[in-house]
This record gives C-alpha cells, sequence and structure tokens, in this order.
C-alpha cells in the first residue's frame, strides 16, 4: 500500500510524542532546553548534507522565493497556528500544544528523507526509507517532547498528510519526477531544514510553513531551466 510508509511514521511520532510528554516530568528545564537546542543543532547539519548536490542552483533559489511568495499569500503559516490553537481548545488539558504542534509539524515533515522516502513509496511502492526515517523520528519525538509537550504527537497528523500526499501525488507523476527533479526538491526541503533549526535555536523567526509551495516548484522549473 502506497500510505504504508506515511502510516507508520505518523504512528512513530505519536508514540514518541506521548512518551516524552509522560517522561518531560523528570526532566528539569535546563534539560530541555538544552534538549530542544540539540534538535535544531541536528536540523541544521542534516538540511546542510542535503542542501549539496543540486544540478542548478537557480532551481532550489528561484523555488524558495516563488514558493515563499505564494505561502505568504495563501497565510498557510496562519492556518497551521489556527489548527494548533484549535487543538489546544480541545486538549489543553494536556499540556501545551500550539508550539510542540507547529514546530515538530516542519522538523518531521521537511527534510530530505520525509521527501525521499515519500516520493520512493508513490513512485516504488517502496517504504525502507519512510521505515528508517521512523525509527529515527521516535527517538527525537521522546526528546522534543520532553521539551515542547504533547503537541508534539499531534504533529503526527501532519507527517501523515504531508508524506502520504506526496506520495499519492508521486504515484499519479511517474513520468514527471525524474532524479532531476527530485534532486532539486530534495535541496530546496533541505535549505528549509536549515531555517528550522535556526528557529529552534531561537536565531531567526522564519516562517517557514510559508515557503513549503517551494517543494513542488521545481516540478515546473525543471521542465523549463
Amino acid at each position: 500500500m502506497i500510505l504504508t510508509g506515511a502510516l507508520v511514521n505518523c504512528a512513530a511520532i505519536v508514540a514518541g510524542g506521548i512518551l516524552g510528554t509522560l517522561g518531560s516530568r523528570l526532566m528539569p528545564e535546563k534539560m530541555k532546553e538544552t534538549v530542544l537546542a540539540a534538535t535544531g543543532l541536528i536540523s541544521i547539519g542534516i538540511g546542510i548534507s542535503g542542501a549539496i548536490g543540486s544540478n542548478n542552483q537557480l532551481i532550489p533559489i528561484l523555488a524558495l522565493v516563488l514558493g515563499s511568495v505564494l505561502g505568504e499569500l495563501l497565510h498557510i503559516d496562519s492556518g497551521v497556528t489556527r489548527v494548533g490553537s484549535w487543538l489546544q481548545a480541545r486538549f489543553g488539558r494536556f499540556g501545551p500544544i500550539t508550539e510542540g504542534f507547529v514546530s515538530a509539524s516542519l522538523v518531521f515533515a521537511v527534510g530530505a528523507m520525509a521527501i525521499m522516502g515519500a516520493l520512493d513509496s508513490g513512485l516504488k511502492n517502496a517504504h525502507s526509507i519512510l521505515l528508517a526515517k521512523s525509527a529515527i523520528d521516535l527517538a527525537t519525538a521522546v526528546a522534543f517532547a520532553g521539551s515542547l509537550g504533547i503537541g508534539v504527537a499531534f504533529s503526527g497528523l501532519s507527517v501523515l498528510v504531508v508524506e502520504g500526499g506526496m506520495a499519492l501525488l508521486a504515484s499519479l507523476l511517474t513520468g514527471v519526477l525524474t532524479q532531476a527533479v527530485i534532486t532539486e526538491i530534495t535541496v530546496t526541503g533541505s535549505l528549509m531544514l536549515i531555517g528550522i533549526g535556526l528557529n529552534m535555536l531561537g536565531l531567526t523567526k522564519l516562517r517557514i510553513m510559508n515557503m513549503t509551495p517551494a517543494l513542488l516548484l521545481p516540478i515546473l522549473l525543471c521542465r523549463f531551466m
């Protein structure tokens, strides 16, 4: 089934988020801050490694610029924050949700493994990348939820929507998603992951969610460049 990888990844993040939230009661505040900073550094490191390899650097640049414009017009960041606020209103008794939901949604849904794994699921019905990512995300979600709470568990739903949507789209665009297109999509997502890490370290306040349309634009740009 095309969605197998996305479903397993979602379940792993939900489980890790719940375990981390329960364990957070045993973690001192300074430890939570250090773990969050470590997660930010890991995101930057993964992003840098994936951002190298573009065959045409102009494609990810244009994708990010045009995608950011489109995302700002669509107010994607505000929409996701409203979803987090809605979850906070419904499940707030379990602790703060919005920040953990938004931050973890970006960390787990954007990046080379999420993109490549979803495309592999859709193009080849192969799920090894997303299954490996699930194991990594389980451990990361435990650490992340220790700092940001139960909202991290809810981010599993975002990952299911993004990875599942990409897998289904890939299955419909098998003739369009060439290796060159996949490479530029991966580079674009990795650049966004660097921004996510900078936000987690408190160095920037980039609206990364408004940049997510950039992940689709290499499909068009590679046809003309």
